[in-house]
């Protein structure tokens, strides 16, 4: 009965451990499925997150309430004062006191208004192009930064197959080699490309730590460290004619429209300070009373511009005006410039990923495993066998490479279009 116990408690036992094992598998499990991330999924995260693009948000916001600003009516400003009369000696007047009430609304003229609000509208119509720029370029950095990992992953995989290849081969000599089929010298060549591919394979898995260490700088904190992403196929649409870009891209592109609004509001700063050249009015009513007398009075008060003529402000507002056009100009060419160039890094890179797909990594791969099917039949040497794979690592490693410069290309075309909010 003892025994009979005690195996039943060691039943249970193993049973709930077995539960918790289950339990934290298939917790460990779910999380691995929930950090397993796709680019729109670090798109999303990136722009709730990131702290970078809430500031942009924040500028809108405050080149809003610049907007408000420049429409308010200045305050009027009263003024009191109190105080006491003595008489003359040869005043027979009583004595009493004194009291006055002044009362000024200074008059926000047309001619200063207009420029003023206009001015801060064009600033929020530039900070509101600025944030667009801003999250254009964050999503191509991201895009970027999401295929390097992609590449990064890709060669870390096909170096760990080269580190197996080569595992295999260098025991198949070793084996040849203790049975005296083959000489010492083959098992030192082989020991060497085994080296080789180990410090490849190394070298790749830092590379990919370093990219994921990237992509989460760029993401956010919130981004556990522990993720993974969905490797999507590189397949993109083909963008439209360049004619036809072009003239879309210089219509639309944030970074353009941010400086052709800082322009307008540069000349809209010009003929504010123009205006200012003329006379600022304000209405004025005054209270005074004393003990014989109670005066109201009524007028208009006008600053007299004779010695300033605001021929400084108005200068550095015609020179920031004549830079932001000359910029704008740069601007222009450059981004048409960019523009081709992308298309044409995008063109040389889909003709290479279709030359590569298309049977140069296939029959590299069948040369590879025709060289390995002669080694085993003694038909081919080691060396062969090390030449083949050699190409075949080659057209594989170029494929992967000019993936990610077509994924790159694409991501600087999106960017320079801005098409995506």
């Amino acid at each position: 009965m003892k025994v009979t116990h005690l195996t039943s408690r060691h039943n249970k036992q193993l049973t709930a451990l077995f539960l918790c094992l289950s339990a934290t598998f298939g917790h460990c499990a779910d999380a691995q499925q929930i950090t397993k991330l796709s680019l729109p999924d670090l798109e999303t995260m990136m722009f709730q997150q990131s702290p970078a693009i809430r500031s942009a948000t924040d500028a809108v916001q405050a080149a809003r309430s610049a907007v408000d600003t420049a429409r308010t009516i200045p305050n009027p400003q009263i003024e009191v004062m109190n105080g006491t009369r003595k008489p003359r000696p040869d005043n027979l007047n009583p004595q009493g006191n004194l009291k006055s009430v002044s009362l000024t609304q200074d008059l926000d003229m047309p001619w200063h208004r207009f420029p003023r609000v206009d001015g801060a509208i064009a600033g929020l119509n530039a900070a509101q192009a600025n944030e667009q720029s801003f999250r254009a370029d964050m999503r191509a950095q991201l895009r970027v930064r999401y295929y390097d990992l992609v590449r990064r992953t890709a060669e870390n995989r096909v170096a760990a197959e080269d580190v197996k290849l080569m595992n295999g081969i260098h025991k198949r000599i070793e084996l040849q080699v203790e049975t005296g089929e083959k000489a010492r010298f083959e098992l030192v060549k082989a020991n060497a490309e085994l080296l080789n591919a180990q410090k490849m394979q190394e070298s790749a898995g830092l590379r990919v730590r370093q990219a994921r260490g990237a992509l989460r700088a760029l993401v956010g904190i919130d981004l556990p460290e522990s993720f993974e992403i969905q490797e999507q196929p590189h397949t993109f649409a083909a963008p439209a004619p360049l004619n036809e870009v072009r003239d879309d891209v210089l219509k639309n592109n944030p970074e353009l429209q941010r400086t052709r609004a800082e322009r307008q509001q540069l000349d809209r700063k010009l003929s504010e300070e123009k205006s200012l050249r003329f006379p600022k009015f304000a209405l004025r009513a005054d209270q005074d009373q004393d003990p014989e007398w109670r005066s109201k009075r009524v007028g208009v008060a006008m600053n007299l511009p004779l010695w300033d003529w605001r021929g400084g402000p108005v200068g550095e507002a015609a020179a920031k005006l004549s830079q932001t056009e000359n910029q704008l100009a740069y601007q222009e060419f450059s981004l048409l410039q960019s523009l081709e160039a992308a298309y044409q890094q995008y063109g040389i890179a889909n003709a290479q990923v279709v030359a590569l797909e298309g049977g140069i990594v296939r029959h590299a791969a069948d040369a590879l495993r025709i060289a390995e099917l002669a080694y085993k039949a003694g038909e081919k040497s080691f060396l062969d066998v090390m030449d083949a794979q050699r190409v075949y690592r080659a057209a594989r490693n170029e494929l992967i490479t000019a993936q990610f410069e077509l994924a790159s290309a694409w991501s600087e075309i999106e960017r320079l279009r801005a098409t995506s909010p």
